[in-house]
This record gives C-alpha cells, structure tokens and sequence, in this order.
C-alpha cells in the first residue's frame, strides 16, 4: 500500500485533455483535484458506514464501481 493510501490521501494525476495532453489551466487543475479529494473523503464516509452495518467491503466496492462505470457525459464526448 502507498503512503497516500496509508494517510487517506490522495495520488493525484497528470489531468489530460482526450487528445492526451496535460490540462494547462490551473484553475481546472484546482477544481477537479477538489472535486476528487471531496468525492474520496465522502466514499470514504459511506465504505465506513457499510462495514459499520454489517455489509459486506467487498460488495460495496463492487457497488461503488458500478456507480462510477454508470457516470454518463450529459456532453455526448470531448469538452474542453
């Protein structure tokens, strides 16, 4: 296990655009490392509260999974 992973921390990555190059923007850079830290502080949340009741980890990963394979663009592709 990684250190981040250890500490409840994240391994933030290189954001790319869908052509594959790095996002320049830092203000986007900013949000979208925001909106990852707050969705992992919440996931964290709710994977505890499942062990706590008695659900199974590894359901609920599966579960958590399936939600975010199910996420759907609203924009139909690339958005910039």
């Amino acid at each position: 296990m990684s250190d981040a992973k250890k500490a409840g921390t994240l391994d933030l990555p290189v954001w790319l655009t869908p052509e594959g190059e790095k996002v320049s923007c830092a203000e986007k850079i900013k949000v979208l490392n925001e909106n990852l830290g707050e969705l992992r502080a919440l996931a964290q949340e709710a994977l505890e509260d499942a062990v706590l009741m008695g659900c199974d980890e590894r359901q609920f990963r599966e579960v958590m999974a399936a939600l975010v394979a199910g996420l759907v663009n609203p924009y139909g592709g690339k958005r910039g």
